[in-house]
């Protein structure tokens, strides 16, 4: 019975890695439209953090320990705070779908950074054909918004530069993590993640008083569909997925956990085009592309940390 439940509760957790972090592409956009990009971070990543470490506490860990506030805070910097922040502030410029296809190229950009491993990593060439692959796609998908006709308030070449600088971001904070972090560092515990996203969230209140967007904003006109999406990405896409991939980077191999980026831009895609976005053959082009690449250089890459 044990086995079984264990069994359930995988799947769930997949379900909510693939499908509901897939889908937080379009319900950004959905928020954005009703809240600036640092009060959406700040709000979002307060509460659910807030949240997550209230039922810690009741659980009785122990939350305030000194290094994990330390270390989960320096990763709640690096990695959700830049990482969210260069999402939403490149959805001012184009829509969800390109947005998570973009996004799938960041372990194309791992790879690069990956210098103590460019022996081990580089020595197939299939690896090597996948990597310049993956570039192709991403240089496809920047040609095609350059080459479009852009007006004075949606430059869409600009999306493309902020996501493969926030990609870049990502991958050489992860990269930091790996190998500066120390591997006694509880990166698993929820308690951990709650202060994760509470750090983050205290960077966007810091950029809010900086560009004023708390006191700019009019919460009365802000559209129900915005504070719909302002829920679903607390509940959903902070505390439920968030906290499913923790769980299952507990108890399932890290390279397993890590599919979800092969998934995640096809489902924002789906979800996009449902949602009235326009997806372009050259966008499902770049996404077959950098997906092929990303799987290519994941297979033939070598065993071993």
């Amino acid at each position: 019975m044990r086995n079984n439940v264990n069994k359930i509760s995988v799947v769930i957790a997949y379900f909510l890695i693939y499908v509901v972090w897939g889908s937080t592409y379009y319900f950004i956009g959905v928020a954005l439209t009703g809240f600036p990009p640092f009060l959406l971070g700040a709000l979002r990543f307060s509460i659910a953090g807030g949240i997550l470490l209230a039922l810690c506490r009741i659980r009785g860990e122990q939350v305030f320990r000194s290094v994990l506030i330390r270390r989960s805070a320096i990763s709640g910097i690096v990695l959700l705070f830049i990482d969210m922040a260069v999402i939403m502030l490149a959805q001012r410029y184009v829509n969800s779908s390109l947005v998570a296809i973009v996004a799938s190229s960041t372990a194309i950009w791992i790879m690069l950074f990956d210098v103590p491993m460019w022996k081990r990593n580089f020595r197939r060439a299939t690896t090597v054909i996948g990597l310049l692959a993956g570039f192709i796609g991403v240089g496809l998908l920047y040609a095609e918004q350059l080459g479009q006709e852009n007006t004075a308030t949606r430059h869409s070449e600009y999306g493309i530069l902020i996501l493969i600088a926030g990609c870049i971001s990502w991958a050489l904070g992860s990269l930091y993590a790996k190998y500066r972090s120390s591997a006694a560092e509880e990166a698993n515990d929820f308690a951990g993640s709650a202060w994760q996203m509470l750090s983050a969230g205290l960077m966007f209140w810091i950029c809010n008083g900086l560009f004023g967007n708390f006191a700019e904003t009019e919460f009365r006109a802000v559209p129900r569909s915005a504070w719909f999406s302002l829920a679903y990405l607390i509940v959903f896409g902070s505390l439920l997925a968030y906290s499913a991939y923790v769980w299952l980077l507990k108890v399932r191999p890290a390279t397993e956990v890590a599919t979800h980026a092969y998934v995640n831009p096809v489902v924002a895609v789906i979800i996009g085009g449902l949602g009235g976005e326009t997806v372009t053959a050259v966008q499902l082009a770049g996404l077959a592309i950098i997906l092929g690449s990303v799987i290519s250089i994941n297979r033939n890459a070598p065993t071993g940390t």
